[in-house]
């Protein structure tokens, strides 16, 4: 069914496919397709980044490998177990065949962060790498895939809030006489992954002062706006049958919460208490042990042509001695 803007566009509408190719199995999603551009935009920003974190392009690729189709299963893991519901027979028992079907659709953004966590955590100790230094460049990756995969949700006519009367409300078609007018909600946190991303490439990554401190200005950052974004939505995932205050808990909110507290907490202590300096930082450590490593090897080749020289002066001495006694025997 079309989607439009009323309110900015007037009856201009679209009407895109889900799927880009319906005739290879069960069909190339343009979810998919998407996906998987925003994560080659990630990759490709990250391993622009790696050399300003003391890390490596093959750092980078090696990770992926392992933490793409991890995450994946971490992103439908976390959906299925918040939707259990939907995916038990009438007797009860779990249909897995529905389980494993992600093509029906059924992803969270916090199964894939939680996972992608673990997997750093895990690649950077088995590498011997610094865990906090790989996060700070992750998130990087993380919130431009971000900012380009809500766009999936909106060819998908999915992850929208309740119904508005804003200027900027998007009209979405329920049959072809009926439509509702909601929150464009998928606009909204890439919006707000895009500003993220600005203030960490070019204000808080040049002036960082801890390696993890970009890690928690994202989850301050997004935290926030996953807050907000959150309590406009109309298909959240809720905390089994919790509630507060009479209201069910929204799993995401939860999370945003627990996210703000812990990582506002921690830039306090590293910046106001512990007062880190950029000295710290993996990549400044690494450029002082290089510019060490250079001075030592220019001192060293200094020292040995020095050497040399007074070698080479000595024999000349030695020579010159040799052939005045040889001439004084002549004489």
């Amino acid at each position: 069914m079309p989607i439009s803007f009323p309110g900015l566009f007037g009856d201009w509408a679209i009407n895109p496919n889900p799927v880009a190719i319906e005739d290879i199995g069960n069909g190339i999603y343009w979810y998919g397709i998407i996906l998987a551009i925003a994560m080659l935009a990630g990759l490709f920003l990250c391993m622009k980044q790696a050399k300003n974190y003391g890390l490596t392009e093959d750092n980078v690729m090696d990770l992926v490998l392992w933490a793409a189709p991890l995450c994946i299963l971490g992103s439908r893991a976390y959906y299925v177990l918040f939707n259990l519901e939907l995916y038990r027979a009438e007797d009860g028992s779990l249909l897995w065949g529905d389980i494993i079907a992600i093509w029906d659709g059924g992803l969270a953004i916090y199964g894939t962060v939680i996972v992608g966590v673990l997997v750093v955590f895990l690649f950077s100790r088995a590498k011997r790498l610094k865990f906090s230094a790989f996060t700070d460049l992750a998130v990087l990756g993380l919130l431009t895939g971000q900012i380009i995969g809500r766009w999936a949700n909106f060819i998908n006519r999915e992850a929208f809030g309740a119904e508005t009367t804003l200027p900027w409300r998007m009209r979405l078609w329920v049959d072809y006489s009926q439509y509702i007018e909601v929150h464009p909600t998928f606009l909204y946190e890439s919006l707000w992954n895009l500003v993220g991303l600005l203030l960490i490439l070019f204000v808080i990554a040049r002036g960082r002062r801890f390696d993890g401190e970009n890690t928690c200005f994202y989850l301050l950052w997004y935290g926030v706006g996953r807050t907000w974004i959150e309590g406009l939505r109309t298909d959240s995932l809720y905390l089994f049958d919790w509630t507060l205050a009479g209201e069910p808990i929204r799993v995401s909110q939860a999370l945003s919460v627990a996210m703000v507290m812990v990582s506002a907490a921690v830039l306090f202590y590293m910046l106001r208490i512990r007062k880190c300096t950029a000295d710290g930082l993996l990549v400044n450590q690494l450029a002082a042990a290089a510019e060490g490593a250079e001075e030592a090897e220019a001192k060293t080749e200094t020292e040995t042509a020095e050497q040399a020289a007074e070698e080479t002066e000595a024999s000349a001495e030695s020579a010159s001695a040799e052939e005045e006694a040889h001439d004084g025997d002549q004489n």
